[in-house]
């Protein structure tokens, strides 16, 4: 094994779906986050880590299995610039997915077009991970997308969270903040960061996806984050959204169980017409309004 292969670890592979959810998903729950990998895609060097293969058809068979009705695939780092698996799947279901890709910030304006045909409706900067687009990008990017109504979807770390509240409103696009902004869970921390958030929240293009609250926290009851929803959900609950994030890439040990992950969400998510902007409608806005 090379340096490079020594520095990007295999992920643990998910756990089979043994059971469903206490409660059954609100009929057309969109997945807003999600990878797949294809065992022959070179992979990028260097990379934070190693994939497990996860097929667009193994997240149509959970995604089935589960009620999921769409799905927002969104491209892993490990393939850097190159959105071939990403394409392909968005080929295979064209009425059922849209992407989120990578792309080189001096793209003109006929490849965007090309990409938003193929059903395309946004562009991932990620700092948290080798082979991501640095928040450098942001401004550049944004002037690319702004006429094809593209959002900008960001992995950030917390420290950054409040000077992007500042900042992200000025580009004139739609933005989505991954998984909480990692902000963490432990001991109340998150009290701190939910603000922020909110401030993004405040801009009429900001999103922020209610994903992976075990990237946040090492408790396995992830104590916190049904606090930290009920929060953003009594001040912005037209702006969050829900994803899966499977196959739950970059995890080593305690690889989480779906049908507990979308209990926790829906214990957190109670009132039926809040499910319903969290799980499906605002999802549609952002993803499938035209």
């Amino acid at each position: 094994m090379s340096m490079v292969d020594s520095e990007a670890p295999l992920c643990l592979p998910r756990l089979p779906l043994t059971r469903l959810p206490a409660y059954p998903l609100p009929q057309g729950t969109i997945d807003t986050h999600f990878h797949v990998f294809r065992s022959e895609a070179p992979l990028n060097t260097p990379r934070s880590y190693t994939p497990d293969i996860a097929t667009i058809a193994d997240w149509i068979t959970f995604a089935d299995r589960l009620g999921i009705g769409r799905g927002i695939l969104v491209q892993p780092s490990v393939y850097g610039l190159d959105n071939q698996v990403l394409i392909e799947a968005l080929t295979a279901f064209p009425d059922r997915l849209r992407g989120i890709v990578v792309i080189d910030p001096e793209t003109v304006a006929e490849e965007i077009a090309h990409l938003d045909r193929l059903g395309v409706r946004g562009v991932r900067i990620n700092t948290r991970n080798k082979g991501g687009l640095p928040l450098a990008a942001a401004e550049k990017l944004a002037a690319a997308i702004r006429d094809f109504g593209w959002s900008l979807q960001l992995q950030i770390s917390p420290d950054q969270i409040s000077d992007l509240a500042g900042r992200l409103p000025q580009l004139g696009v739609r933005f989505v903040i991954d998984h909480l902004g990692f902000l963490p869970l432990a001991e109340g921390a998150w009290r701190e960061h939910v603000p922020a958030l909110q401030r993004l929240a405040d801009s009429p293009g900001g999103y922020i996806k209610l994903t992976a609250p075990y990237r946040l926290t090492r408790e396995r009851g992830y104590m916190g984050f049904a606090e930290v929803v009920q929060a953003l959900a009594a001040s912005h609950p037209q702006k969050l959204l829900w994803g899966s994030d499977w196959p739950h890439t970059e995890l080593w040990s305690d690889m989480p169980d779906d049908a507990d992950l979308i209990d926790r969400m829906q214990d957190a998510v109670s009132a039926p017409i809040l499910a319903r902007k969290i799980f499906i409608e605002n999802a549609e806005t952002l993803f499938f309004s035209r």
